[in-house]
């Protein structure tokens, strides 16, 4: 422990991100780093711990505790601190195919479990492995890792998001023949389209991908396995087969208007927004454009953040973003103690620049639309809100609307941001794979065996919509899993 007492002397900092009145006029991303000597003291304030529950990564309850990845945080932590930022490097790429990725988009379950955070605010955990791998990147550490040898095992993993990716890379340094079939134009899945540049630069994605593609992995890209590539064949021409798909079934809205023009999923916005930027820079408008529309987006979660922080610089005239659920609370409750991930209000990215813009945080909250209105063209118009409250009874939780708590906003663009319900189905009735009653793939969590011998599954099609960091952690183990069955195949 290279300072005892650091938690006791210095104070968590961050190093700030670019103003709201810069960032919103660009698409580049919004953070910064500290100078090295400034990311040494915040190193410091790790208190190694005797038990170190920011890497323990199991679910309790409802809640995760710390790092599913099980990153080796106190460790190079300390590395940081001593100034060793090669073996920092090292120690964070033993647990992490990615961590330039979970550095940006990862909502930190590690610094929510941090012992520190017990009484004092956690370590900046999150910001020290952006900066390590960052580093390690500009400082030419980040080498393409050639396998020694090969074991001329095929396998086939379908879409290139966080677990596949994250499960291509891993077999690949088990030495198997890995082909990644993407249906986009771009690899990346989520991670190239569903997240905006602004929030991880797409420059950083493709960065890996080319460093993979360095390394032996093959990416077949626009190839839809069961449209323009026979699922048949991916039974014959490979050993295993790995289904990464996600979960991009959107949840739908089932109210009247649902169907009008300017009515979009949240994901469709997001995604043509990316395609523009990185095909044209934007100039060629094949996009959804919020320019001078009131825009009311449903659900207020990240995604829904992702699009407030997109309207606004498309140039929105407002934005709105409506949440279901109460408020959270400002500081974490009795009933949701310490090592649990701590539910408390967040301004993130997107807030912030409404704030700044509008003068005001766009979400309202304990509020549900009833009704969305058209004008005669058969466009969006309008959107009725009401009020809603949570009941509990023996059936559980329902919402109940409010009387007299009805509103009409003005509305020329509605996004839905209200989650997803599963992964596309059309794929798995071609390989006849079992389903959950969630509509997920019927995977086991150990081995990931689908129903079908050689199919494993990984990532948000298996254990539903999740983050980032879990998706990375599904496709380590289903590798590991996949590597297993062909040591014995």
């Amino acid at each position: 422990m290279g300072k005892p007492t650091g938690f006791l002397e210095y104070e968590r900092s961050l190093p700030k991100d670019r103003t709201p009145e810069e960032r919103i006029c660009d698409w580049n991303e919004i953070h910064t780093h500290f100078d090295v000597e400034k990311l040494k003291i915040q190193g410091a304030r790790c208190m190694n711990c005797g038990v170190p529950f920011c890497h323990t990564g199991d679910i309790v309850g409802n809640y995760a505790i710390g790092c599913p990845l099980h990153n080796l945080i106190p460790e190079w932590n300390d590395l940081v601190y001593r100034g060793d930022m090669d073996e920092a490097y090292r120690r964070l790429s033993m647990t992490n195919n990615f961590p330039e990725f979970t550095g940006r988009v990862c909502p930190a379950l590690c610094e929510g479990s941090c012992t520190l955070g017990m009484n004092d605010l956690p370590v900046t955990v999150r910001n020290i492995e952006c900066h390590i791998i960052d580093t390690a990147f500009e400082n030419g550490k980040v080498t393409p890792r050639i396998p020694k040898k090969s074991t001329e095992k095929r396998v086939a993993i379908i879409g290139s998001g966080p677990a596949g990716l994250a499960c291509a890379d891993s077999l690949n340094q088990m030495g198997h023949k890995v082909t990644v079939f993407e249906r986009s134009d771009r690899a990346g899945g989520l991670l190239m389209y569903g997240i905006p540049n602004m929030k991880l630069d797409k420059k950083i994605v493709q960065r890996r991908i080319d460093l993979m593609t360095d390394e032996g992995v093959v990416f077949k890209l626009s190839t839809e396995v069961g449209k323009n590539y026979p699922a048949v064949r991916l039974i014959s021409d490979y050993d295993a087969v790995v289904i990464c798909t996600g979960a991009a079934n959107p949840r739908p809205l089932t109210v009247e208007g649902s169907d009008l023009n300017g009515v979009h999923f949240a994901v469709e916005y997001l995604s043509k927004t990316t395609k523009s930027l990185l095909d044209s820079g934007l100039k060629d408008h094949n996009y959804i454009d919020a320019k001078d529309k009131n825009v009311v987006i449903i659900g207020g979660g990240d995604t829904g953040n992702d699009c407030v922080g997109t309207a606004i610089r498309q140039g929105s005239k407002s934005v709105v973003q409506l949440e279901i659920m109460p408020e959270p609370p400002h500081e974490r409750q009795p009933q949701n103690p310490w090592p649990e991930w701590p539910i408390v209000k967040k301004v993130d990215y997107g807030q912030e620049e409404s704030i700044s813009k509008f003068g005001r945080d766009p979400r309202i909250y304990e509020t549900t639309v009833t009704k969305i209105e058209g004008d005669e063209k058969g466009a969006v118009k309008a959107v009725h809100t009401t009020g809603v409250k949570r009941v509990f009874d023996e059936k559980g939780m329902r919402f109940e609307n409010i009387k007299g708590s009805e509103k009409i906003l003005d509305a020329d663009l509605v996004l839905i941001a209200m989650g997803f319900l599963g992964p596309e189905t059309e794929l798995l009735k071609h390989l006849t794979l079992e389903m959950t009653k969630r509509t997920n793939i019927q995977a086991d969590e150990k081995d990931h065996k689908t129903s079908v011998r050689g199919i494993f599954a990984a990532g948000d099609c298996r254990r539903g919509q999740s983050l980032v960091v879990w998706a990375i952690k599904e496709g380590r183990d289903a590798a590991k899993a996949v590597d297993d069955y062909l040591s014995t195949y």
